[in-house]
């Protein structure tokens, strides 16, 4: 998949695209659905390609940032997910104040007419853009009459309630990885690079795989989990109970962290390793426990629970 970093980036001998415009953070199952109405619509119009229009940062992480949701996936993990659904190019658009300010007329012209030379235009039904967003899809189909594109808006219905970014965000504040998943259509993952913890799992003798949780990076509610850790260098996937928070056991413990035990490897080696870590089920909440013997009962248990879901 080609991906252009801005609109000046793309080459002037495109050819007509049929574009979708979006956050598409976390690509979950209404992203999906629109990209793929944007390809019926390119095979009905004669068109080739499929550009996928984002943004870099979110708008709201510009425009409100106090407000500034956590994000389910950075920009290059939405690249990788919306390759993998045939998406042929992508447009990410770096956002500040001066494109927030563009009139829809302006966003339209210079990203969609003269960038993309778009044929067609596909968006969620809720879709608005433009200073104070102030355009919709009525706006895309009455500025694509008079510069020869056709527009349409998809309403996102399915599962529990509308497929949405923050449906999925309220599903991992509750602990609720089923939910996430199914509007996802696969289960939530979190990405990073292994680092020195304490050890004490190791001492304990079950040695965790700690991701810290940084930034603005989304990630489910403190609790222990049944998932799987794959390593991004040999694409090794390994079943693992996963902890998410801060430990509160040990006292003088404050980094909130996804810490992942491989089932029955105590040999890995995994410092500095990028690792993606997957959620299939909640096992409990954070507790803390009085002693160590009491702790490491609880920790057998997840590790059998675990078992028995992914192992």
């Amino acid at each position: 998949m080609t991906t252009w970093r801005s609109w000046t980036d793309v080459p002037d001998d495109l050819g007509r695209t049929v574009a979708v415009i979006g956050n598409f953070d976390g690509v979950h199952l209404g992203h999906q659905h629109v990209v793929r109405r944007a390809r019926e619509v390119a095979d009905e119009l004669g068109v080739d390609q499929v550009v996928v229009v984002t943004f870099d940062p979110h708008p709201i992480a510009v425009l409100r940032p106090d407000h500034a949701p956590p994000t389910l996936t950075t920009v290059d993990e939405r690249l990788r997910l919306l390759r993998g659904i045939g998406v042929d190019s992508a447009l990410v658009v770096p956002f500040d104040r001066d494109v927030a300010g563009w009139s829809p007329a302006e966003f339209v012209d210079r990203i969609l007419v003269e960038a993309l030379h778009v044929r067609g235009v596909v968006v969620g039904a809720n879709f608005r853009f433009g200073n104070r967003a102030a355009g919709d899809v009525a706006t895309l189909r009455e500025l694509g009459a008079t510069r020869d594109f056709v527009a349409e808006g998809i309403a996102l219905d399915g599962g529990p309630q509308v497929w949405s970014s923050t449906y999925v965000r309220n599903c991992l504040a509750a602990g609720d990885v089923d939910g996430a998943a199914e509007a996802l259509g696969r289960p939530f993952t979190v990405r990073g690079t292994v680092v020195r913890g304490d050890q004490r799992g190791r001492e304990l003798g079950y040695p965790t795989a700690n991701v810290p949780t940084v930034g603005l990076a989304a990630a489910p509610a403190d609790g222990v989990y049944a998932g799987r850790l794959r390593r991004l260098d040999t694409d090794e996937e390994l079943p693992a109970a996963i902890s998410v928070g801060t430990n509160p056991t040990f006292a003088g413990e404050r980094e909130r962290r996804v810490e992942s035990y491989v089932l029955d490897r105590d040999d890995l080696d995994l410092y500095g390793v990028e690792v993606e870590v997957s959620f299939v089920a909640h096992l409990r909440g954070m507790v803390r426990f009085d002693g160590v013997d009491a702790l490491l009962a609880q920790m057998a248990d997840d590790v059998r629970r675990t078992r028995e879901i992914v192992g």
